[in-house]
């Protein structure tokens, strides 16, 4: 049974306040995904406290992990586009098969990740970049390969952007960011020690710190200023983090586009990059 059936089927016998919190997930899953417990008990006109207490009656350890199980649910309403399957690749799955599965958990994942991510959210974060002196993207494994192009993207935008796979040297970075920067953290579990240390230090030393992690309470997302969410189906497809990797691949993507569409002459300097491309592949065939 989904959280929101379950809800449904015991909101006559929950306290008043509980069924007035349960009548609105019901009612608004999709708004429910896009606030904070402040922002939801204010819609509302109940208590922060009440919200936190109303998901821990359902068995979850936090608001966010609630959210989790919502977006789970309504992804359950979603058309899956036709002859796509969402589900488990077994072993002795054939080519269509596995074809068809694959595509269907990262569609799935793509648009649970941007409705998870709400428009002020994104707002706020494109503000952060927008107005950062530097911006310094960090990752491990497979969040490494999405930082690195994210910074690509950015340097083509003209703007000043640290980044290195090897992690002592992402380190070596967060020690020289200050207020006017930006870290931008992306890691899954939240947990990857190395990129939660170098979230720790870039925060005491001021810099605003942005993490791309998932929606379950973590330690990356308690250390950060500003929150993305990724979704993901690890558990169906647990090889070199597929559905994670696209899910972070999406936000950056959307965070790029709309940045062109902020920065005034972000076509210039496309145009620019485009160009002297072109002319070194001129070089290389003559």
């Amino acid at each position: 049974m989904s959280v929101l059936s379950r809800i449904s089927a015991e909101l006559d016998g929950m306290a008043p306040g509980d069924r007035e919190i349960g009548r609105y997930i019901i009612d608004n899953p999709d708004q429910m995904l896009r606030l904070s417990t402040a922002a939801l008990a204010a819609e509302i006109g109940r208590s922060q406290s009440s919200v936190v207490k109303f998901s821990q009656k359902l068995g979850y350890d936090s608001y966010q992990e609630l959210k989790l199980a919502v977006s789970e649910a309504k992804a359950q309403d979603w058309q899956v586009p036709a002859g796509v399957i969402h589900g488990s690749i077994e072993v002795g799955d054939g080519f269509p098969v596995i074809l068809k599965k694959l595509i269907g958990s990262k569609l799935l994942s793509m648009q649970q990740t941007v409705a998870a991510n709400s428009e002020r959210i994104l707002s706020r974060t494109l503000d952060l970049l927008d107005g950062a002196r530097r911006i310094h993207l960090v990752g491990v494994g497979a969040s490494s390969l999405v930082a690195r192009d994210f910074s690509y993207k950015l340097m083509k935008l003209g703007r000043n952007v640290l980044h290195d796979s090897d992690s002592h040297i992402q380190m070596a970075n967060a020690s020289t960011l200050g207020p006017d920067d930006v870290l931008f953290a992306l890691s899954y579990s939240g947990a990857s020690i190395e990129t939660l240390r170098i979230a720790e230090l870039a925060s005491k030393r001021g810099t605003t710190v942005i993490a791309v992690t998932g929606l379950h309470d973590n330690p990356l997302s308690r250390v950060a200023d500003i929150r993305l969410y990724t979704l993901a189906d690890e558990e169906r497809a647990r090889s070199s983090s597929i559905t994670a990797r696209d899910a972070q691949l999406t936000l950056t993507d959307l965070l790029f586009i709309l940045l062109v569409q902020k920065q005034p002459d972000a076509n210039d300097y496309v145009h620019n990059s485009e160009a002297a491309v072109t002319v070194l592949k001129a070089e290389r065939s003559s």
